[in-house]
C-alpha cells in the first residue's frame, strides 16, 4: 500500500524555521490533521511533501523512493494536492476541467473515455455542482471554483491526498461535502490524507492523527486522542482553550 514519509526533514522559508528533524509517516487508513496558527508554514510543508519544493535537509519518500527523483507523471498517479487558492484563467467547461484529473492515468495521446467522463460527473455531483457541467470555469464563484478543484482531485483518484485548507471560508454544508468524501476514501478505500485545517473541531471530528507546527521548527505528531487537549492547543494558538464533552467526543472552544 502507498505511504508517504518525511525523514529528518528541515524546512525554512524567508529565514523562518518551519520544522526541524520532522519524522512522520502517513500510512493507508490514516487521516492526518495539520494544525498551526496563520503563517506558521503549513502550505510550505505540504508543498515540500508533494515534491513541489525542496527541503533544507532530509527527504520525502513516496513508496520508499525519494520523491524528487520520481517523474511528475508517476507522482500524479499516486499523490494529489489541493492547493490553497484556485483561479481558472483559461476558458473550459466544468466537465472538461474535472476530467483533467484523469490525465495522469492516460497515455500521451489517449482521450478520455466514457468511464472517465462518468467519474467526472460523479465527482461534480458530489461537490454540489450538478447542472454546472457546461458552464465556463471563468464564470464560477470562488467557492464553486474551489469545489471544482476538489472534484478534479477526486477524479484523479490518488492514494495520498494533501489538502491545503479545503474548508476555509466554506459553510457547514460545503465543509461536509469535502470532508466526508475524504473520510470515506481513507476509511473504506484505505487511502491516506494530510489536511491543513484552521478549525480544531473539524480536526477532532475527522482526524485519526495530528501534526502540530508550533513555530521555530518545533512540532509534535501522534494520534488525535493523545494530542488534542487544551494544553497543546493553548501552546499552539497562544490563547485559553476550554473543552466541551459531546457524544461524538471532545470539542474545543476559545476560553475567556
Amino acid at each position: 500500500m502507498t505511504s508517504l514519509a518525511c525523514q529528518s526533514l528541515d524546512i525554512s522559508i524567508a529565514g523562518k524555521q518551519i520544522c526541524n528533524d520532522l519524522n512522520v509517516e502517513i500510512e493507508p487508513g490514516q487521516f492526518w490533521g495539520l494544525l498551526g496558527p496563520n503563517g506558521i508554514g503549513k502550505t510550505t510543508l505540504l508543498k515540500c511533501m508533494a515534491g513541489l519544493s525542496a527541503p533544507d535537509r532530509g527527504g520525502v519518500l513516496l513508496e520508499n523512493q525519494i520523491i524528487d527523483k520520481l517523474p511528475r507523471r508517476t507522482i500524479a498517479r499516486l499523490l494529489g494536492m489541493l492547493q490553497q487558492h484556485t483561479v481558472y484563467v483559461f476558458d473550459a467547461s466544468v466537465l472538461e476541467t474535472a476530467m483533467t484529473g484523469r490525465h495522469p492515468h492516460l497515455s500521451y495521446w489517449e482521450r478520455e473515455g466514457s468511464q472517465d467522463k462518468q467519474k467526472a460527473l460523479d465527482a461534480i455531483r458530489e461537490v454540489d455542482l450538478e447542472g454546472f457541467e457546461a458552464r465556463s470555469v471563468t464564470r464560477l464563484s470562488g467557492g464553486e471554483a474551489r469545489r471544482l478543484a476538489f472534484a478534479s482531485l477526486m477524479v484523479q483518484e490518488p492514494a495520498i491526498l494533501l489538502l491545503d485548507e479545503p474548508t476555509n471560508h466554506r459553510d457547514m454544508k460545503h465543509q461536509s461535502r469535502i470532508m466526508n468524501p475524504v473520510e470515506r476514501l481513507v476509511v473504506k478505500e484505505q487511502r491516506c490524507a494530510m489536511v491543513a485545517l484552521h478549525d480544531v473541531n473539524l480536526a477532532a471530528r475527522y482526524s485519526s492523527h495530528i501534526l502540530m507546527l508550533f513555530g521555530d521548527g518545533d512540532w509534535q505528531a501522534g494520534p488525535v486522542n493523545a494530542l488534542l487537549n487544551p494544553e497543546n492547543l493553548e501552546r499552539l494558538y497562544q490563547c485559553p482553550v476550554e473543552t466541551l464533552q459531546t457524544p461524538a467526543g471532545r470539542r474545543f472552544l476559545p476560553g475567556s
